[in-house]
């Protein structure tokens, strides 16, 4: 018998109350989940797991989202992540700027159980 692996996903937030309560719900819903508080852990983690699915703070201490979601793709075999960003900017042009780095959403906090889903399946 075939099984398949569950989606690994990588959670990156300096907000550590915000991100491990957002791997917990993801790990009962059988999800495969590691949290990074620093970019830095971030890449040495990616780097290790080859997650499929990374959420990425943008107000990151050291270098912004947009910038760990390059060094990310640079990463080998993640040249592909899909990259999921959620954060506290919502306007606009940080929507654009998402959109040009690459990210697949862009999710404003807070944001509810069944947008992560959606977004998840879509």
């Amino acid at each position: 018998m075939n099984w398949m692996e569950p989606t690994r996903i990588l959670i990156v937030d300096d907000n550590a109350d915000a991100a491990d309560l957002l791997a917990a719900v993801l790990e009962m819903r059988g999800y495969d989940v590691h949290v990074a508080h620093h970019p830095m852990h971030a890449l040495e983690l990616a780097a290790e797991l080859v997650p499929d699915i990374a959420f990425l703070d943008i107000g990151l201490p050291e270098i912004d989202g947009y910038e760990l979601a390059a060094r990310l793709r640079a990463l080998p075999g993640l040249s592909e992540l899909r990259l999921i960003a959620l954060t506290g900017y919502g306007r606009d042009c940080d929507r654009a700027r998402t959109r040009d780095a690459g990210f697949a959403h862009h999710l404003v906090k807070p944001v509810e159980l069944r947008t992560i889903e959606a977004t998840l399946n879509g």
